[in-house]
């Protein structure tokens, strides 16, 4: 079977299930090298995982054997070097986000497409079993017409757990630029693109204590707003309350919830690709579990690169597109922009719903 080289930019915490999941569960795609500005970093996931190349960035870029490049940089790298790797004619796949505002996320699409190359980006976890089998079950119309939802990510940040969680409180992180795109394209798998939203946001602490090693007892600069709420609609008809916080301490939130003319959905963590599917049917005030059998109920992550190796041999273009991921961003910015400017705004960016999966990659 003929399969697609990868190339691995950046070794990070985030590496890890990419790597397995790249060299054990998806047949179109092949890692060929690593590369990490950390040499003992990019050694050690090469021995890990068997990878026989280790490449600085331009020996990865000259090598005709990697023709898609996974970019797992941090998220004020994303932009550059992804335009790296597309002015030298490969293939991309992002970590989210793509960029840091729409301008240079729009940038890299109209880029990808000039060059005839494929453009994706994370998260894809709306590929997994969970979020094709609600797709499915809206597809057929279990819910009816969708009127109305709600998503949250709310919890206290990543400063006790993560341990180098300073990117989280700069520009380009926060609860919006970290979490929302899980949301988001879970959403847009079920409900396609949005048209415009209000937006409010505010800080909880100026200043937050590190309780994670090795900088545990060190004072952070919030840079950011940490807590972000918006009312987003969709060109469908349909209003999602959406909330991204690092500011709250308990919760009992559901994650997703869609509602229609005919029941609604309660969905799982989209940070996930399965969980527990909720259907209530109008009339009926009780939750139906429903079977989740599609492909992809773990922690499928790099089902996204899968899909263009894929597209790359058989043609099309990937359901984590760089269209979508840009979409994202404009949402994500817009959120912020219209907070600041004391208004509703209409967004400029849309994206394909993509493509329900069938079986597996």
């Amino acid at each position: 079977m003929k399969t697609i080289g990868v190339g691995v930019l950046g070794c990070g915490n985030i590496s890890d299930i990419y790597l397995t999941n790249l060299t054990t569960v998806f047949p179109y795609a092949h890692v060929e090298a690593v590369c990490d500005l950390d040499g003992a970093k990019a050694k050690a996931q090469a021995e890990k995982y068997g990878i026989k190349k280790i490449l600085t960035l331009d020996e990865m870029l000259a090598d005709p054997e990697i023709q898609i490049v996974l970019n797992l940089t941090t998220p004020k790298a994303h932009y550059a070097t992804t335009k790296k790797c597309l002015e030298a004619g490969k293939n991309v796949h992002s970590e989210k986000p793509l960029a840091l505002n729409y301008r240079d996320a729009a940038e890299l699409c109209e880029l990808a497409e000039a060059k005839g190359l494929l453009l994706g980006c994370a998260p894809d976890t709306f590929y997994g079993a969970s979020w094709q089998t609600a797709r499915e079950l809206m597809d057929n119309g279990a819910i009816g017409k969708v009127v109305s939802g709600e998503a949250f990510f709310v919890g206290c940040g990543p400063e006790d757990w993560h341990p180098n969680p300073f990117f989280y409180y700069e520009k380009g992180g926060g609860p919006v630029f970290d979490m929302a795109a899980y949301n988001l394209h879970n959403l847009f798998n079920l409900l396609g693109p949005a048209d415009g939203l209000f937006g409010m946001h505010t800080k909880g602490r100026e200043e937050r204590l590190i309780t994670s090693q090795p900088h545990s007892g060190t004072m952070m600069q919030v840079e950011i707003p940490t807590h972000v709420c918006g009312l987003i609609h969709f060109e469908n008809g349909a209003v999602i309350n959406l909330m991204e916080s690092f500011d709250v301490m308990g919760s009992v939130l559901p994650k997703i919830e869609i509602h229609g003319t005919e029941g609604s959905l309660l969905l799982p963590d989209p940070n996930f690709f399965g969980g527990e599917v909720l259907l209530c049917k109008k009339g009926s005030q009780e939750w139906q579990s429903i079977p989740v059998t599609r492909p992809y109920d773990g922690n499928g992550r790099g089902a996204g690169v899968s899909d263009m190796a894929k597209c790359l041999l058989e043609g099309g273009i990937p359901r984590s597109n760089g269209r979508m991921a840009a979409h994202a961003v404009e949402i994500m910015e817009t959120l912020h922009t219209s907070w600041d400017e004391k208004r509703y705004i209409e967004l400029s960016s849309r994206c394909q719903r993509p493509e329900a999966l069938k079986g597996e990659l």
